[in-house]
């Protein structure tokens, strides 16, 4: 295993390993406030250098890279971008919150990896402070013989409003198939049609079969531009603390874009004081895995 390590700016930290950036974090990046201005990680990179996010994306601006967020919470969007209403369909309201880094906690290197934790505040675009979240990454497992590495990511969201707060998606007000929400990565263009497989379901299932399900997990290849290859990006559902089950929302067409959503089509209704727990990992390949090693990749490296 290869040694990370961390370097630090005002807005962001920087994740390296044998001399390369895999990641950058952007904990207080700024933005539009009709995008949902919040901390995301972009880029991230495979070991040997090609990228795995996209950016600001023309199609959907408030895509970047792989970051924390949620669609609907009793009427406030904070993922970005139009609302969907079940009887007005998409529109762009005055109702985009945002996400205000407070501060780091710990911010930890041991050689064999990074990791750091943060305080955050959802604030509403009336600038009400709604929810409190402790956010933590852990960026680990750097094997450069078998070209991957791999991202811990653990949450608690916590409602600090006086009100009782419904955390939903466009699916639970009415538009099927389209529960994104909650950590999800936005990838690159060039991975559009790229294969997708699930834990549990045919090696040619396809997206389609993936979304809504309840897989332990779901990997996602494709073949980059400018870099020869290809790479992989492989999400485990993961745990939530919320009463519905951990549903994929995935797409590789038009785009290609991943999410183990813990609200797909079923609210989570949080008290005040109340919490929510996420947890999830990651894993970053430097090639198209074969469904074989994609696998038993998966089985070996479940957390």
């Amino acid at each position: 295993m290869a040694d990370i390590a961390l370097r630090a700016d005002k807005t962001e930290l920087i994740v390296t390993t044998a001399g390369l950036d895999i990641a950058r974090y952007a904990f207080d990046p700024g933005g539009a406030a009709s995008e949902g201005p919040k901390p995301f990680l972009h880029p991230l990179r495979t070991l040997d250098g090609a990228p795995l996010t996209a950016f600001r994306p023309w199609d959907h601006r408030w895509h970047k890279g792989l970051q924390m967020t949620w669609t609907h919470v009793s009427g406030e969007n904070f993922w970005g971008g139009p609302t969907y209403h079940r009887d007005t369909g998409y529109t762009q309201l005055d109702n985009v919150g945002r996400m205000r880094h407070d501060g780091f906690t710990t911010v930890r290197e041991s050689g064999a990896d990074v990791s750091f934790a943060e305080q955050l505040t959802w604030i509403t675009r009336a600038g009400d402070e709604w929810l409190a979240e402790t956010r933590s990454h852990r960026f680990h497992g750097v094997d450069t013989d078998r070209g991957l590495w791999q991202l811990d990511f653990d949450t608690t969201l916590r409602n600090i409003s006086d009100r009782s707060l419904e955390l939903g998606s466009p699916t639970t007000q009415g538009r099927p198939r389209a529960g994104y929400t909650g950590f999800v990565i936005r990838m690159p263009r060039a991975w559009t049609g790229g294969r997708v497989l699930a834990g549990g379901l045919a090696d040619d299932a396809g997206a389609d079969a993936v979304m809504g399900s309840t897989a332990p997990w779901v990997a996602v290849s494709g073949e980059h531009d400018e870099f020869d290859g290809g790479g992989t990006v492989l999400a485990f559902a993961g745990t939530s603390t919320g009463a519905p089950p951990i549903r994929w929302f995935v797409r590789s067409e038009p785009f290609p874009i991943l999410a183990p959503s813990p609200s797909f089509d079923e609210p989570i209704l949080l008290g005040p004081g109340a919490t929510i727990s996420l947890s999830h990992r990651h894993v970053f390949g430097d090639r198209i895995w074969t469904p074989d090693e994609t696998r038993a990749i998966a089985a070996e490296l479940a957390p």
